[in-house]
């Protein structure tokens, strides 16, 4: 296979997430959230692939009639962002007006996140939180915090998606990535754990969610206080 239907493929392994999305909405409206879960993580993991091979196999020349950042941030919005709002407002995780406040917020937020060209650092993190939003409410699902803890979270990360706050790109950011790629790759598997089992509240996987959510979360923040002290 020559190098322009390599690119082309990679850009068809993209649009999977599109489909992905569809099967995800689906099971959400029927409140299956395990499920709905299951096929965000699969997107997930095309989307932490797909990157890779466009680099790899250089899209942007070999097949260029195909925008492969514009259809990225498409299914990301769906993926990242639309499904994990309407999961936790229908979920009953926020009562009342909570709900309405989480729902504006990460949907209104991220639309303007998205298309801001300062959203990227000069080491490819993220300048602000990156509304990985399928990520945060997943964890949400497995740990079931008091209503109020949910709503400062995400007005909390919502905040920082308009601030200089780092957060690193797992694949991208190449400090500490020996220790960040293993650490999202756990993740992963945490996450998986944790659907298959139905968010059961005595699994361990649970609190391993937890932890590595912590270090993703942080260790863009823990960079920035070390390179000011260089």
């Amino acid at each position: 296979m020559n190098l322009r239907y390599k690119a082309l493929s990679v850009h068809l392994l993209t649009a999977t997430g599109a489909v992905l999305s569809m099967l995800a909405l689906l099971a959400a409206a029927d409140g299956e959230w395990s499920l709905m879960f299951l096929w965000l993580v699969i997107a997930l993991i095309v989307d932490g692939i797909d990157g890779p091979l466009a680099r790899r196999y250089h899209v942007r020349v070999n097949w260029p009639t195909y925008d492969g950042v514009l259809m990225d941030l498409i299914i990301d919005y769906l993926t990242y962002v639309f499904i994990p709002a309407y999961a936790l407002f229908k979920s009953g995780l926020l009562p009342g007006w909570t709900g309405w406040i989480a729902i504006i917020a990460i949907t209104y937020g991220s639309v303007i996140y998205f298309v801001d060209t300062r959203m990227k650092t000069k080491d490819y993190s993220f300048a602000g939180f990156p509304a990985c939003w399928n990520m945060v409410v997943l964890v949400l699902f497995a740990l079931e915090p008091n209503f109020w803890i949910i709503l400062f979270v995400v007005v909390a990360l919502t905040a920082t998606m308009f601030s200089n706050v780092k957060f690193i790109h797992p694949v991208r950011t190449r400090r500490w990535r020996a220790i960040s790629l293993p650490v999202t790759m756990a993740w992963v598997g945490f996450a998986v754990w944790a659907v298959l089992v139905n968010f059961h509240p005595d699994s361990l996987a649970r609190w391993g969610l937890l932890l590595t959510s912590l270090w993703l979360s942080c260790a863009g923040f823990l960079q920035q206080l070390t390179e000011k002290r260089a």
